[in-house]
C-alpha cells in the first residue's frame, strides 16, 4: 500500500499539532481514568473500619423509610435502598444532606463536605441511624478522570471533550502515517544508542497494539462532553421527539406537595412488581432522585450473572416512586430500541463495565499505556524540534516554545501522579489523627503538590527538575504501602490496614509503580552524563547531577 509523501506530511503535521495540544489534558484524564478501575479498593484504603449496620427484608424496608422520613426530613431530597448484604453494602438506606438550595439542581462541583447517614432497624423495629464520612478521594479521582484535572467541573469537562475530539483526529492521522510501513515496522522496537528511535517505535508500538480502545474512549469522550446538545439532536431525529433519558414522576409535571413522602408506594411492593418484570434478575437498589423536585424517579438497578458486568448491576428501569409502576426498562437488556443498545454498549466499553475483574485490570494497563502515549509523545516533539549543532560552531539555543512544552510535559504530567499518591497517603494519616474533614483534605493536597511541581519545572527547566519530580513520584507511591506496613508494625499509630485483596492489591500495585519510577529517575540520572550539549537534557558542568535530567528521548 503506497501513500503520497506529501500526503503523510500532512497527516503527520496534524498528528504532531493536535496530540501536543490536548496531550497534557488527556495525560491526566488517562492517568485518573486507569485508577478509576479501583475506585472502590482506594477509598476503602484510606478508610478506617466502619461499623456495617445489618441489613433488613423488604417488608421492614417498608417500616425503616418513613421513620427515616419523619425523623430526617432532609433524607427526602432523595436516598438509595441497599437489598443485598454484599461486602460494599454498608447499610440498608443511605442518604446525604445536601443544601437546600443545590437539592435537585445541576452543579458542576465536588462536594467534600455533605452529611452522609446510613440507617437501620433493630430487633425491635426501631431506627437506627448514624452519621458517617465516606471518602471522597475516590470522587476526586474520577472528577480528574472526567474534567483532565481542570478545577470547575463544567468547564473541565467542556475542554476534556474538545481535547477527545482532537485526540480523535490525532489517531486517525498517526495511522495513516503508519500504514506504509505498518507489516514491516509492527512489533519493532529497536532499543540501541538511538533513544529517540527507541521510544518512537514504544510510541507507535502500544499506539497501534491499543488502538480499539482509544478509539472508543475518543468518541465516548466527545458524548460526555456534549451529550446535552447531542441527545437534544437525536431526539427529534432518532427518538421521534421521546426523551432518551425519562424522567418520569408526578402526573403532568406537578411538583409534589410537603408532605408527599407518605405517598410512597412500598418500597416491597416496587420489589415486587421488578421480580414480576425481570424474573430473572435480582433487584440490588432502589436510587430515589428528584423527590424534591417536579419529576421525582426511584432508578432500580437489577443484576444478572449470566451477563458480563463489573459490579452488581447489570441494568436498570426507572419506576414511579408513587404508584410503583415502571416508567421505563429500556436499559434493560435486550429492552431497548438499536440506537439505546448501542449507547448502552458504548459507554460500558467505555467505563469497563464487562468481563469482571480481568476486564478492570485490562482497562487499568490500557489506561496507563495512554497516558504513556501523550508523555512519550510530547518529548518526542520536543526532540524533533531540536536545532542540532553544527561542526565547529556554538551551541545553538533552542526555541522558547520547545523549553516550555518540555518543562510543562515533566511538571503536569509527574505532578498528577505524585498529587494522587500524596493525596492518598494524607488522608490515611490525617484521619488517624483525627482530622474533622479529611475529604476537604484530599483536592488541597492534590493541587498543592501538583502545582508545585509544575512551578518547580518551569523554574528550573525540564532537565533540571526532572530527577527531582520523578523521586518525589518514586517516594509518594512508596509512601503507600509503608504505610500499611507501619499500620501493622506500630499499632499505637492509629494506622490501619484492610485484609481484602483487592485493598491490599492497591498497596502491591503503588509499590510496583514506586519501584518502576525509582528506576526511571536512576536511569535518567545516568543518562544526563551523555546527553548532548544541543539538547534540552543537557547540563553544565557546574549544576549537580541529582537535580537534572529526565527520560529524554535522544
Amino acid at each position: 500500500m503506497k501513500i503520497r509523501s506529501d500526503i503523510i506530511r500532512v497527516y503527520k503535521s496534524l498528528h504532531t499539532w493536535v496530540g501536543i495540544t490536548s496531550g497534557l489534558l488527556l495525560f491526566i484524564g488517562f492517568f485518573a481514568g486507569a485508577l478509576t478501575m479501583f475506585k472502590q479498593p482506594i477509598d476503602a484504603w484510606v478508610s478506617p473500619p466502619q461499623q456495617k449496620l445489618a441489613q433488613v427484608s423488604p417488608q421492614q424496608l417498608d417500616a425503616l423509610v418513613p421513620q427515616v422520613l419523619q425523623t430526617h426530613p432532609d433524607a427526602a431530597h432523595g436516598f438509595t435502598l441497599y437489598l443485598t448484604d454484599e461486602a460494599q453494602v454498608s447499610a440498608p438506606m443511605v442518604w446525604e444532606k445536601h443544601d437546600p438550595q443545590e437539592a435537585g439542581g445541576h452543579h458542576h462541583r465536588l462536594e467534600l463536605d455533605a452529611d452522609m447517614w446510613h440507617a437501620t432497624l433493630d430487633d425491635n423495629n426501631q431506627l437506627v441511624a448514624e452519621q458517617v464520612q465516606p471518602s471522597k478521594l475516590g470522587a476526586l479521582i474520577d472528577m480528574l478522570h472526567r474534567t483532565g484535572g481542570f478545577p470547575d467541573e463544567h468547564t473541565g469537562i467542556y475542554l476534556l471533550g474538545i481535547a477527545g475530539a482532537l485526540y480523535f483526529i490525532a489517531l486517525i492521522s498517526g495511522l495513516i502515517i503508519l500504514l506504509p510501513s505498518l507489516v514491516k515496522d509492527f512489533f519493532a522496537v529497536r532499543a540501541g544508542k538511538n533513544r529517540k528511535r527507541f521510544w518512537l517505535d514504544a510510541h507507535n508500538v502500544i499506539g497501534i497494539t491499543s488502538l480499539p480502545f482509544h478509539l472508543i474512549i475518543a468518541l465516548t469522550v466527545v458524548v460526555f462532553a456534549f451529550h446535552d446538545e447531542l441527545y437534544d439532536g437525536l431526539q427529534g431525529v432518532v427518538y421521534q421527539e421521546q426523551p432518551m433519558f425519562q424522567r418520569g414522576g408526578a402526573p403532568g409535571g406537578q411538583k409534589p406537595q410537603p408532605g408527599a413522602e407518605q405517598e410512597l408506594a412500598p418500597p416491597s411492593q416496587i420489589i415486587a412488581r421488578l421480580k414480576e418484570a425481570a424474573p430473572d434478575f435480582q433487584p440490588t437498589q432502589l436510587m430515589y432522585m428528584g423527590m424534591s423536585g417536579p419529576r421525582p424517579v426511584v432508578r432500580a438497578f437489577l443484576y444478572n450473572p449470566d451477563y458480563l458486568v463489573r459490579g452488581p448491576v447489570t441494568g436498570f428501569m426507572l419506576i414511579d416512586p408513587r404508584s410503583g409502576n415502571i416508567i421505563n426498562d429500556n436499559y434493560m437488556p435486550g429492552q431497548g430500541n438499536v440506537w439505546i443498545e448501542t449507547v448502552m454498549h458504548f459507554f460500558a466499553l467505555h467505563f469497563g463495565s464487562f468481563g469482571g475483574t480481568p476486564v478492570r485490570w485490562v482497562y487499568f494497563f490500557l489506561g496507563l499505556s495512554g497516558a504513556f502515549l501523550f508523555y512519550s509523545g510530547n518529548l518526542l516533539w520536543v526532540e524533533s524540534r531540536r536545532k542540532k549543532q553544527k561542526r565547529d560552531q556554538p551551541v545553538p539555543q533552542q526555541q522558547l516554545n520547545t523549553r516550555l512544552m518540555a518543562s510543562a510535559t515533566v511538571g503536569i504530567a509527574l505532578g498528577c501522579m505524585a498529587g494522587v499518591a500524596a493525596a492518598m497517603v494524607a488522608g490515611k494519616w490525617a484521619t488517624a489523627f483525627g482530622a474533622e474533614n479529611v475529604n476537604a483534605l484530599y483536592p488541597a493536597m492534590y493541587y498543592a503538590v501538583f502545582l508545585a511541581c509544575v512551578i518547580w519545572a518551569f523554574w528550573r527547566g525540564a532537565a533540571k527538575a526532572s530527577v527531582p519530580l520523578l523521586t518525589l513520584c518514586a517516594a509518594s507511591a512508596a509512601a503507600i504501602p509503608l504505610t500499611s506496613v507501619l499500620a501493622v508494625m506500630v499499632p499505637s499509630l492509629g494506622l490501619w490496614v484492610h485484609t481484602g485483596v483487592e485493598t491490599l492489591s492497591v498497596d502491591i500495585t503503588s509499590a510496583l509503580m514506586a519501584a518502576a519510577l525509582f528506576y526511571a529517575a536512576r536511569r535518567t540520572h545516568r543518562r544526563l552524563k551523555n546527553a548532548p550539549a544541543d539538547t534540552l537534557w543537557h547540563l553544565d558542568d557546574g549544576d549537580p547531577v541529582s537535580q537534572q535530567g529526565v527520560n529524554q528521548p535522544g
